[in-house]
């Protein structure tokens, strides 16, 4: 069923970014960036004790930041738009030559921050150049004291683009090109490609689950050699780059690079654990509703309760209900959603040759956001769309801060938008029109959301830190990664799952674990669920007076630690398991109404 023309815009302009893609104005653009990137190189290669001249290439790099953040996140949208336009990509490959190159320049000014005496290095940070940047600047110290020479940095920057990431890049290649033979229950047969799996594994129908989860994991099985080389490959150059730089353990990269300490991690941990038959809770409900005594985990993505038999949701009515309900909860961020939508910040058209997937990016040298998206009339995509936007809402509320202050970590980035997917969803059930066949669908899905983040999401966390555990020791076998995926499965999941309801493959087809830019991917997803639980939670309880709070809590994100952020804006402590407790159990009301359900 097609609908009308929307109303109201579903396409995103990048014009006030650059006229167009290889126009006078890129070019240009492209050229400075590359001739003042080699300058500035230089620059810091040849930095000493003199700390004014090291001021000086700092407060040039955070400028330089900002152009090659604002070239970059063009190229990315560009690239999501199209993901076909070849000068795009060559153009996206070129750029990962040039954030090579702005690696050296960083290796070679931390080092000279990591040489300076503490006394030094106080009174370096006490000039007024500085002010605001003090957070930035303080890690980009410790980051030198934990790196090896600039020229052996400068070397892994070079051998990373061909072997770690490489790694990354074969497993996207590989697994992009996977497809698997199906037959339907109605009898047909077709050749799927693998992205589809998982919606597939999402349907309402337990026998299409079951059958494309067989079927699809038929290419797993005979790639799995090639895969948990990958796997290996990319653990090994970090642990190997680890010890070089003197760092000890493999959690405290991942945990520096979420601005969070190894307390407060192990204090949500805890509280998952202590608290874990919540979230399994729901999940004994879910298998009796499917009329099973527990679950497979093919059935752990799929609705229980179907989505009320209505016509498809538009995009005019999607934005009209986000509108409403942030306008009524949070009046700045109905005000500022409906700004997105006139300067057409938003791209959620459906149409060919799109990437699948999400994100918000923006731009620091323009002070702007951009969410992307594709809107296919669902429920869903309406909250995606309020997620996206409660990311975008963090960056406007840190336009006025200098960029040193404004790039904030993940674990902080997920906060605001599950904050943004609270208010839309706490909307639609306060909605005195709510019928109780939606009410009922949208318990189930709040109850989908509690369990991929407090079981499955934990699990994963638990699985990859067995892994680096054992990888430390040498390269981890198909065989092994399978029984400690399944081990990990067990613990976390309980009796919720059937005797044969694991899934052992689940480390090679989930493509957070073979993200070679990052690691330990998953973690900040449960913090940011659980500290917005927290949020949400205030402000339910204190109503407006509480959105100042929020917004000091979001205009600090940049320039602190997590535990500094929450402890000076909300009063809390993160390393304390109690408070995250408090974030668990506030799933607990409808995790009350979801079990009164009739089955």
């Amino acid at each position: 069923m097609s609908h009308p023309a929307p109303t109201t815009p579903d396409c995103w302009s990048l014009e006030s970014w650059f006229s167009g893609f290889g126009n006078p104005d890129y070019t240009d653009f492209k050229a400075a960036l590359v001739r003042d990137v080699e300058a500035l190189k230089t620059q810091a290669a040849a930095l000493g004790g003199e700390t004014t001249e090291i001021v000086r290439v700092i407060n040039a790099l955070e400028s330089l930041g900002d152009r090659l953040g604002h070239l970059s996140a063009y190229l990315g949208c560009l690239s999501a738009n199209d993901a076909n336009d070849e000068g795009v990509k060559a153009d996206e490959a070129w750029i990962s030559t040039l954030d090579a190159e702005n690696l050296k320049l960083m290796a070679s000014l931390r080092s000279a921050l990591a040489a300076l005496s503490d006394e030094a290095f106080d009174l370096m940070l006490a000039d007024p150049s500085l002010k605001n940047a003090e957070h930035a600047v303080k890690r980009m110290r410790y980051e030198g004291q934990h790196q090896m020479k600039s020229e052996m940095e400068a070397l892994a920057a070079d051998l990373n683009v061909n072997g770690l990431h490489a790694w990354g890049r074969l497993y996207e290649t590989l697994t992009g090109k996977m497809e698997f033979k199906m037959t339907f229950p109605d009898g047909h047969e077709e050749t799927v490609p693998m992205s589809r799996r998982r919606a597939l594994m999402s349907e309402p129908d337990r026998k299409l689950r079951e059958t494309a989860f067989h079927e699809g994991q038929k290419p797993w099985m005979d790639h799995a050699v090639t895969l948990a080389a990958g796997l290996n490959g990319i653990a090994g150059t970090r642990l190997s780059l680890y010890g070089s730089r003197g760092i000890p353990h493999f959690l405290d990269t991942p945990l520096f690079d979420g601005a969070m300490s190894r307390k407060s991690l192990d204090a949500m941990m805890e509280a998952i654990h202590a608290n874990i038959e919540l979230p399994r809770r729901a999940l004994r409900k879910a298998a009796k509703f499917q009329g099973t005594s527990a679950l497979h985990y093919f059935d752990l993505e799929a609705p229980q309760i179907k989505a009320p038999e209505e016509k498809p949701l538009s995009w005019d009515v999607a934005c009209s209900t986000v509108d409403q309900a942030f306008s009524s909860a949070y009046p700045k961020l109905g005000s500022y959603f409906r700004e997105m939508l006139a300067q057409r910040w938003i791209e959620a058209q459906p149409r060919a040759g799109k990437r699948p997937g999400a994100f918000c990016t923006g731009s620091q040298f323009k002070r702007e956001e951009r969410v992307y998206m594709t809107f296919h009339d669902t429920v869903h995509d309406m909250v995606t769309l309020a997620h996206e936007v409660g990311h975008a809402w963090h960056s406007c509320v840190l336009r006025p801060a200098r960029s040193f202050a404004a790039n904030y970590p993940m674990t902080l980035a997920e906060t605001a938008s599950n904050f943004g997917e609270m208010i839309l969803l706490d909307g639609l059930m306060s909605d005195p029109g709510l019928t109780p066949e939606a009410k009922a669908y949208l318990l189930d899905q709040e109850m989908l959301r509690a369990h991929a983040y407090l079981i499955n999401i934990p699990m994963r966390y638990e699985f990859e830190k067995s892994f680096y555990t054992e990888r430390a020791a040498g390269e981890v076998s198909v065989s092994r990664l399978q029984e400690m995926m399944t081990e990990t499965q067990r613990k976390l999941y309980g009796d919720t799952l059937l005797n044969d309801g694991t899934d052992p493959m689940f480390w090679a087809y989930k493509m957070h674990f073979f993200i070679s830019g990052i690691s330990f991917y998953n973690f900040p997803y449960v913090f940011g669920y659980l500290l917005s639980q927290a949020l949400f939670a205030r402000f339910k309880a204190e109503g407006a007076s509480f959105l100042p709070q929020y917004e000091a809590f979001l205009s600090m994100t940049g320039s602190a630690t997590c535990e500094e952020v929450v402890k000076k804006t909300l009063g809390e402590d993160l390393t304390q398991p109690e408070f995250w407790a408090r974030g668990l159990k506030a799933i607990e009301p409808s995790l009350l109404q979801y079990e009164s359900l009739a089955i």
